[in-house]
């Protein structure tokens, strides 16, 4: 029990919690986003997948417990790391230089997380802490994106959601071990892909929406 106590209070344990629970949540995200296409094909059809995902009852709640556990993992452990980091350094260099393949991603992961976070509660709020008394979740979702403002605040979410994931996506496989010159490489032109496939297959949706109403 001590060794993996030891394990995960360590920098290196610490990154493969971020790691695994990262991919976890990309997961999610590529069902997330498979689902949500749906409203593509008309409110009946939404509608229909909605009711079937709320059907599953137990294996919703599980999954809703899996995720809160696994955010709170990936919020502490990353926002500890910030910190030590930070600590470790305390002053900045007089010369930044963007060496080592150091990205706009991987230089803004900390605030992107935290702004992610922010919009997931605003979102949970809009969505999934709402009266659906006699509503169909399409109404709630038009009703949603009937705002300007929230499609604006949507649409830039989303981007930060992609610019989070492009950096994210592969340095999880990296910090798990699958990194090797001949695969990497393949593994971030993928990380890039989805997280465009990520930004515009969510942050289409609102304008989509707005459009309709």
């Amino acid at each position: 029990m001590n060794w993996l106590i030891n394990t995960f209070s360590s920098s290196i344990g610490k990154k493969l919690m971020m790691a695994v629970t990262g991919l976890g949540f990309i997961g999610f995200i590529a069902g997330h986003l498979a689902g949500n296409l749906t409203i593509y094909g008309g409110k009946d059809l939404f509608n229909s997948y909605a009711e079937h995902l709320h059907s599953l009852g137990p294996l919703v709640t599980a999954a809703e417990w899996i995720l809160l556990t696994m955010a709170l993992i990936h919020v502490l452990t990353g926002l500890t790391l910030f910190y030590q980091n930070f600590k470790s350094r305390p002053v900045k260099y007089a010369v930044n230089k963007n060496a080592g393949g150091r990205t706009i991603g991987s230089g803004t992961m900390p605030y992107t997380g935290i702004l992610m976070l922010a919009f997931v509660i605003i979102h949970l709020m809009n969505f999934h802490f709402v009266d659906k008394t006699n509503i169909t979740i399409f109404e709630i979702v038009s009703q949603a994106f009937s705002s300007p403002a929230y499609v604006v605040l949507y649409v830039a979410a989303m981007i930060v959601v992609a610019l989070h994931v492009s950096h994210g996506f592969w340095s999880a496989f990296q910090t798990i071990g699958a990194n090797h010159p001949k695969y990497m490489p393949i593994i971030q032109m993928a990380g890039l892909g989805f997280s465009v496939i990520v930004g515009i297959g969510f942050g289409f949706i609102p304008i989509y929406i707005s459009i309709l109403a």
